[in-house]
């Protein structure tokens, strides 16, 4: 069951939005030309400027590229598995009021405890299936989790009583109260949740790949290709031009997710809120 607003109500919710341009022109301006000229500026400093090393013409951009295609995919898959974990264990928290007493201060004090510090433990387990890239997913998914789950859980409570006792009043149960009251309610808190959620990722996401660090000197297990294990092994041998390459790579990576998928998320979101 989803929250009906007047059209009225609706013009003045949009016309709030004044980050997104009204007109064509400025949108492409704003999401195609100003970043390729910003890049344009960047790529031309970093190769020319006498203020960076001459190691940068050595970068192969295609290393870079396949390195940043690795580390998106290895946080997009530990996005999905959190989210479909969140979903039930928030709907289960906020079942009844007895749950919600339990599971939210077991909650809160998983979500406090460091996340780094199973980390070797986590390595050790999946290398006894042959899988170091299922640690870092792991350990990527445990860092997004809880930000969903909580944001879910105050979305569930922001659900107005009057929406209850309608959809209970219409006998509106099951799958059906999941699919038109649940899920419209958490749908704000989600985008809100998720944006979290990968800025956790992002914060982890060197950690994750530099998984020698956790094994034996013995081990054969090398880091994870990444920009994370990128920035890193430039950051260690002085590569100041490989450095600032998967640093930009990231930093682009990152403002093209939030113009392209969040903001927009954050403004289809805005129709599911209750008033």
């Amino acid at each position: 069951m989803r929250a009906h607003h007047s059209p009225q109500t609706t013009r003045v919710r949009h016309s709030s939005y004044m980050h997104y341009p009204r007109t064509e022109s400025a949108r492409v301006w704003e999401f195609f030309i100003l970043p390729a000229l910003i890049l344009a500026a960047l790529s031309i400093l970093l190769r020319f400027s006498g203020f960076f090393p001459a190691t940068y013409t050595q970068v192969s951009l295609s290393d870079v590229g396949i390195a940043s295609a690795f580390t998106v995919g290895r946080l997009l898959i530990a996005y999905i598995c959190a989210v479909i974990c969140a979903v039930p264990l928030a709907l289960l928290a906020t079942h009844s009021a007895i749950l919600q007493r339990f599971l939210l201060p077991l909650f809160d004090l998983l979500q406090s405890v460091p996340i780094l510090a199973f980390f070797p433990v986590v390595i050790v387990l999946f290398l006894n299936i042959g899988s170091v890239n299922s640690a870092a997913i792991f350990i990527l998914f445990l860092s997004m989790l809880w930000n969903i789950v909580f944001a879910l859980i105050g979305g569930v409570g922001l659900i107005p009583r009057d929406i209850i006792y309608a959809a209970e009043v219409f006998g509106i149960r099951g799958v059906s109260y999941f699919t038109r009251v649940i899920i419209p309610a958490i749908v704000p808190q989600m985008v809100v949740g998720s944006i979290l959620a990968m800025a956790q990722g992002w914060n982890i996401i060197i950690v994750a790949e530099v998984v020698r660090t956790y094994l034996p000197a013995t081990s054969p297990i090398q880091n994870l290709f990444g920009l994370g294990s990128m920035l890193v092994y430039a950051s260690s041998h002085g590569q100041d031009g490989l450095f600032l390459a998967a640093l930009t790579a990231c930093v682009c990576i990152i403002a093209i997710i939030n113009f392209f998928v969040w903001q927009r998320l954050l403004k289809y979101a805005q129709r599911f809120k209750f008033e």
